[in-house]
């Protein structure tokens, strides 16, 4: 197997750098749509964690435009992102490559949070932080809808 089996994993990592909780609401949204991951993930099959997942998604995109919002980078921030890119990169990493799908989504997840915050702080000074966070969000809610829908696959019969 080449890189290239993982680079899902890798993409759906870079999502959450910027939102933390769109990996896994993507993924609970492919479950709730019938679709299957090709890595396993037993998690995101139990109705609590699913609708929690898809709220928690929904919360952060609230949650993100509050002046008193944290930054990315603050611990339980950059933790919510390691958990949410390890579950949702294991989900979407090759059948027996679930560990390693979720290494990868969390080292492209953590430092990509430094990078896509400074980003943020320059598109802030210049369009204020709700704008600069709906255009975020439309980027990133796009980007791990597509990651997700090009990666999974309808459930069997």
């Amino acid at each position: 197997m080449n890189s290239r089996s993982l680079l899902s994993s890798i993409l759906i990592g870079a999502v959450a750098s910027a939102r933390s909780m769109t990996p896994m609401a993507t993924i609970a949204a492919a479950r709730l749509a019938g679709r299957r991951t090709p890595g396993e993930l037993f998690l995101l099959d139990r109705p609590l964690f699913k609708f929690g997942a898809l709220a928690m998604g929904a919360g952060e995109l609230l949650g993100d435009k509050m002046k008193t919002a944290p930054d990315r980078t603050a611990a339980l921030g950059l933790l919510a992102r390691v958990m949410s890119a390890g579950i949702a990169g294991a989900a979407l990493a090759p059948q027996g490559r679930e560990r390693t799908g979720a290494a990868v989504a969390v080292a492209t997840a953590v430092p990509l949070a430094y990078l896509t915050l400074a980003g943020r702080k320059e598109a802030m000074a210049r369009i204020g932080q709700t704008r600069s966070g709906l255009v975020e969000d439309a980027l990133m809610v796009a980007a791990g809808a597509a990651i997700v829908a090009l990666s999974t696959q309808p459930a069997r019969a």
